[in-house]
């Protein structure tokens, strides 16, 4: 399936890093017939991923092949039709304001074709077909086929396009049925291709194939080149995500993992730490409200608030500082919100956040890796009299920056309209639950 970055509001088709998995487990496959002919196999294959899976095949599918021409402009066609100008530009924006990328990055045409390099075969849930790049190896495709076969039977169980929609208001949420969604699908193909052992017989294969799978960068040049927050975050259902597989195998087998579309996980925290999802351990609520400092101001207009998850501060921190350090302190995250506004005319952005971790150490930690983050997006930044231990203010081109740590949580504000800044100060002090 295609996976847009986690700021997207996602197409229907979902596209991954599958390529890069597939080249690594296609070194483990048994060799295939290149002349085997791939869309006759493809009923055949269904069948025996209904039986791995226990879902049942409730109606015929589909099948084509296609070019890589066909396949860009698909991901062109399905972009428009599920993202509009306007939700692009917001995109974009919620990216540069960041920091993520620079302000002349085109989000779009960077989409296209960092997704069409990566296509060796996507379900549509809405056209109810299964497309099959005709480029890839006959042993990568049969993996493929394993797959997006998975994928058609996940959609006729459970209604993808509902089950994938069904959280727009929040990135993280619709993150995270993202990855069940996706690593099911690996899950499931791996199964097969290690049977009789089976996944749940298994050490965590995590860490291995990682490894193995960061070797494989440099057949995917616009993969390879692309800013470590898209890299980790394509990826992220794979590496992360089997994790989360294997624990639910071990407690129940398929019908345990099937469960969990009825139920899903609500955060990508619990992609990383499966046992808050498996032993139902609440996470805490967390709210932000629109401050009127910003509000009130005729120079910005509001452009959207939501929450970017463990996922997304794993991706910040190890862009701007180091993988290393991602772990240590991103696996602290608890909640978090955040909101965005424009100035007109520009590409300057002003923007707001607050953020709880699971001790007052971890927030502290945070609170120093945003102050160099901060001083990396603005190099220019300069500390006031307001600033201390716990507390920086400063100022930088697009207007005033506030860092807070209290307790357990860190608050900041970016671009904030100098005669605001006190009253902004004031307000990220007594925010409530």
């Amino acid at each position: 399936m295609i996976l847009m970055p986690r700021f997207q509001k996602r197409p229907l088709v979902i596209l991954g890093a599958l390529p890069l998995l597939l080249a690594v487990l296609s070194q483990a496959a048994s060799p295939q017939e290149k002349s085997s002919p791939l869309l006759d196999q493809a009923d055949s294959v269904l069948k025996e991923m209904s039986d791995l899976t226990g879902l049942p095949i409730k109606g015929p599918l589909k099948k084509e092949i296609v070019g890589r021409a066909e396949v860009r402009k698909y991901l062109v066609e399905n972009l428009h039709q599920e993202m509009s100008p306007h939700d692009l530009h917001v995109q974009e924006a919620t990216l540069q304001a960041f920091g993520l990328v620079s302000q002349d990055f085109d989000l779009e045409n960077f989409l296209i074709a960092f997704y069409t390099e990566q296509a060796a075969g996507f379900y549509d849930p809405i056209r109810k077909t299964m497309f099959i790049a005709d480029w890839p190896p006959p042993d990568q495709q049969r993996l493929a086929l394993a797959h997006e076969l998975t994928h058609a039977l996940q959609d006729q169980n459970f209604d993808l396009d509902k089950f994938l929609h069904a959280q727009r208001a929040n990135d993280d949420a619709t993150n995270v049925r993202q990855a069940v969604v996706e690593v099911y699908a690996t899950a499931a193909m791996m199964e097969q291709l290690v049977a009789p052992v089976g996944l749940a017989g298994m050490p965590l294969l995590q860490p291995l194939l990682e490894q193995v799978v960061h070797s494989q960068f440099d057949e995917f040049p616009n993969f390879s080149t692309a800013p470590y927050f898209f890299r980790f975050e394509a990826l992220f259902p794979y590496i992360q995500g089997l994790t989360f597989m294997q624990r639910g195998l071990q407690g129940g087998g398929w019908k345990k993992l099937n469960a969990v579309f009825d139920d899903p996980p609500t955060a990508t925290k619990e992609i990383f730490d499966p046992a808050l999802y498996f032993e139902k351990k609440p996470l805490p609520p967390i709210s932000l409200p629109r401050p009127q400092a910003l509000d009130r101001g005729q120079s910005l207009k509001f452009l959207s608030e939501n929450t970017m998850g463990e996922m997304g501060y794993y991706a910040v921190l190890a862009q701007f500082i180091s993988e290393n350090e991602a772990k240590t302190v991103g696996g602290g995250w608890l909640a978090d919100r955040y909101i965005l506004y424009e100035r007109s005319g520009s590409k300057n952005y002003a923007l707001v956040a607050r953020t709880r971790w699971n001790s007052t150490e971890t927030a502290l930690a945070f609170f120093r890796d945003y102050h160099t983050i901060l001083a990396h997006k603005f190099p220019e930044l300069s500390p006031d009299k307001h600033s201390g231990a716990d507390l920086f203010v400063g100022t930088a081109a697009n207007g005033q920056v506030i860092l807070l740590r209290q307790g357990d949580e860190c608050r900041w504000a970016e671009g904030v309209p100098a005669a605001q800044t006190d009253a902004l100060l004031a307000w990220l002090r007594v925010l409530k639950n």
